[in-house]
């Protein structure tokens, strides 16, 4: 067997078609819905590809013509598909959900997703040399809760091992999707065992009882080399270690080189006029990871989560394109004062757009 294509990112897990409503109120009343995509590493994956970076999604699909609706949509965006295998006895994911924001009042979701061919995902039947031929490997809590051959192939890509591609871990807790009460503590032993951590206040609370903000969940994951904290409207605050990202950078630029694990950095988050919130975590996660590979500094690392996060929030649905490398870069480059004012609303990524032109205070 020929050795697979190296690339950038290798995101893995389950991406589902998504119905949308086609008017606000109840799943009961309303009357149509655009169908979508979404599903977290999917959702990473797309945004990385759509920057210019090499990206491939693995994953399983139906043989459907959602499966069929997934791959085609998620490679136009650049993605490499060619690692999504086809379940001829199992369907597709799909789910519905009302306009509503997560968590506010009257939000509804139905999902179908209960053995779908993505939750029977396993050691025997994923390409394990394909999903770990990439500079980073991107992964979730969420494929580790569809099923237990799910979550024996995330242990088993997250075993430490020569050659093992830096481990990229977004908790992205949903208590739901548990089997039983375990969940938390599986997410708690897949975060230490990862590189980079994703988390935010609000998970680190419902899934551990952590109150104490990102020091006390930072005191409770010390073994990443790095942990961001996501802090909603605040801003996202990352630690790092003094160890080396392995197989990615040899160490932090400058001036972060050599940082003990005490030491981090705080970026406050943008002001936003808010469209949608979904998918505005994986977002953040894409921006930060885009940053990474480039070898960028701590705070600018944050800096471009946030911005990549600022386009999902100012777009319909859960994917947005990201701002180009050029526009984002020269926002990135701001003063603090300035990063402070800035105010962001629809269409701040469209091309060309210089950061005078962003509209502030």
């Amino acid at each position: 067997m020929n050795a697979p294509d190296a690339v950038d990112v290798v995101a893995l897990g389950e991406s589902m078609v998504t119905f949308l409503p086609g008017r606000p109120g109840r799943l009961a009343d309303v009357p149509s819905f655009d169908r979508g995509i979404g599903g977290a590493e999917s959702n990473v994956a797309c945004g990385l590809a759509a920057a210019g970076f090499a990206v491939r999604w693995v994953s399983r699909v139906g043989v459907d013509g959602f499966g069929d609706h997934l791959v085609e949509t998620i490679g136009g965006y650049g993605v490499d598909v060619s690692a999504v295998g086809r379940d001829p006895s199992r369907p597709t994911g799909v789910y519905f959900r009302t306009a509503g924001e997560r968590g506010s009042d009257g939000h509804e979701v139905a999902y179908y997703r209960a053995g779908s061919a993505a939750s029977a995902m396993s050691v025997a039947n994923v390409d394990l040399s394909v999903v770990r031929a990439g500079r980073v490997l991107h992964l979730s809590g969420i494929t580790a809760a569809l099923s237990s051959e799910c979550l024996e192939l995330v242990r088993e890509l997250m075993t430490p091992a020569p050659g093992r591609p830096l481990v990229s871990f977004d908790v992205n807790h949903r208590a739901g999707l548990w089997r039983d009460a375990e969940g938390p503590r599986v997410l708690l032993e897949l975060a230490r065992g990862a590189d980079i951590v994703f988390v935010g206040e609000d998970e680190a609370e419902e899934a551990w009882g952590v109150t104490g903000g990102p020091a006390e969940i930072r005191a409770v994951l010390p073994e990443p080399s790095v942990l961001v904290v996501k802090q909603g409207g605040r801003g996202a605050t990352a630690f790092v270690s003094g160890a080396a990202e392995r197989g990615l950078v040899a160490q932090f630029p400058a001036p972060l080189g050599g940082l003990q694990s005490a030491s981090s950095v705080f970026v406050p988050a943008l002001s936003v006029d808010v469209v949608a919130t979904t998918g505005a975590g994986d977002a953040f996660a894409a921006g930060f990871l885009s940053a990474t590979l480039r070898e960028l500094p701590l705070r600018d690392r944050l800096r471009h989560g946030h911005l990549w996060a600022a386009a999902a929030l100012t777009a319909p649905g859960d994917l947005a394109p990201p701002p180009s490398r050029a526009h984002a870069d020269r926002l990135v480059a701001v003063g603090d004062d300035a990063w402070g004012r800035l105010r962001l609303g629809p269409g701040w990524t469209q091309a060309g757009a210089a950061p005078e032109e962003v509209r502030t205070p």
